[in-house]
């Protein structure tokens, strides 16, 4: 449906996301790309960036083998640098990274480095631009995040509960939080686009109860839309039982045993969409290889659940699930800040 050609107005969606990143006349831009990057993203981000009077250059890494037992997608977690220290030189020199790997580099080993010097990295999804279009940062939301991301850092718990049967509990005790609202303008700061999304990453044994997927919630790992429920039983972090009958149960026990890998099964993080302009129903609208899912990760007040890798406590994975969960009722130290999917309050 879409094709894969430049556009003025998706030079137009570029140059706009960059101008609220700061970019400025004359400042060294690093492209991180692989080559098996989007290339009509990597050809966008250059004309924006020229258009703006920046001086952009390219680092261009080969995609590297795939080591994993089965198909990995979208888990920001880009291994296509692989601790390659001169191109890490190279993206540190540079006031502002724009990062179009596949995967991207938003928990990449190598970020740390990379920021180390006050880079600031701008991470574009591997959308198409027909999404990233429709999907431009807007300040307005700004504020929201952030308020969302004091609420959470200032809670000790977390209860999400939902029609469906849900009933998780999260000791939010010192869980680092972060929240993303599209673009960055601060030296040593990261953002995606799309943006709209607020996350935590609860500490080691702080996660327990039952979270129900129901009919409609979406595998983001699968781009699928879930025809049946399916419910995990979480004890400590760790999924221990994953109960449903059909297709999605089946989809979701073989590729977590085939990580042959106990760190699958863990918690990584937990959050909730808050981008009104992000449609539930847009996985519906796009081929899979046209799509990456972040649209999906953000829309408003949905609970963002996710499986696998936790830096902050102690846990390093490849296997991850990102699965956006409608209509639950989220509350912080018993204050409901999101109720049956809709945000409320300030978040609103």
């Amino acid at each position: 449906m879409l094709s894969d050609r430049i556009e003025a107005k998706w030079i137009d969606a570029f140059e706009k996301a960059l101008v609220l990143c700061k970019v400025q006349e004359g400042e060294t831009v690093a492209i991180l790309s692989e080559t098996q990057s989007r290339q009509l993203n990597v050809h966008l981000v250059e004309l924006a960036l020229l258009r703006l009077g920046a001086r952009p250059f390219h680092v261009v890494i080969p995609t590297p083998p795939q080591r994993a037992p089965v198909p990995v997608r979208s888990t920001g977690a880009s291994d296509a640098m692989r601790g390659l220290k001169p191109a890490i030189a190279a993206l540190r020199a540079s006031s502002l990274v724009v990062d179009v790997t596949v995967e991207g580099m938003l928990h990449a080993p190598e970020l740390p480095e990379i920021l180390s010097d006050g880079a600031r990295l701008f991470m574009i999804s591997n959308e198409h631009p027909d999404a990233l279009e429709r999907l431009l940062p807007d300040p307005d939301l700004t504020p929201k995040v952030k308020t969302a991301v004091k609420m959470l850092r200032a809670s000790t718990k977390m209860t999400v509960t939902s029609r469906a049967g849900t009933d998780l509990h999260v000791d939010m005790t010192g869980a680092p939080t972060a929240g993303v609202w599209g673009y960055c303008d601060r030296p040593g700061t990261v953002a995606h686009w799309p943006g709209g999304v607020v996350v935590s990453f609860p500490g080691a044994n702080t996660v327990n109860g039952q979270l129900v997927l129901d009919a409609g919630d979406i595998n983001l790992t699968f781009k699928r839309y879930l025809q049946d429920p399916v419910t995990l039983t979480i004890e400590n972090d760790f999924v221990v039982d994953i109960a449903g009958r059909g297709t999605d149960a089946e989809l979701f026990r073989r590729y977590l045993a085939a990580w042959n890998d106990p760190l699958a099964y863990a918690t990584s993080h937990v959050g909730w969409g808050m981008n009104p302009a992000a449609r539930y129903e847009a996985l519906t609208m796009y081929d899979q290889r046209d799509t990456n899912g972040t649209e999906l990760r953000a829309y408003a007040g949905n609970f963002l659940f996710s499986t696998g890798a936790n830096e902050f406590a102690k846990r390093y994975t490849l296997g991850h699930f990102d699965i956006p969960v409608g209509r639950c009722t989220i509350a912080l130290d018993g204050k409901n800040v999101i109720e049956d999917g809709k945000l409320l309050g300030e978040l609103a």
